[in-house]
């Protein structure tokens, strides 16, 4: 496995990862007394993710010399 396919499996991972963060915040959104704290850890680590993304893209793409 090379380094190219090494970083679009942890882009999938990543992205899979954002997804279900997305969904949980949004069932806890959704109760009756939703447990704020719990939803801004969860908020917080989904910037994260969102940071690894970009940064993971970033580095699939080849640089481009001007």
């Amino acid at each position: 496995m090379n380094e190219q396919d090494k970083l679009q499996d942890l882009l999938a991972h990543l992205k899979d990862e954002h997804r279900d963060l997305d969904d949980a915040i949004s069932a806890l959104s959704q109760r009756a007394v939703p447990d704020m704290i719990q939803i801004q850890r969860l908020k917080k680590r989904k910037l994260v993710v969102r940071d690894e993304i970009a940064r993971t893209e970033s580095n699939l793409l080849p640089d481009i010399i001007a």
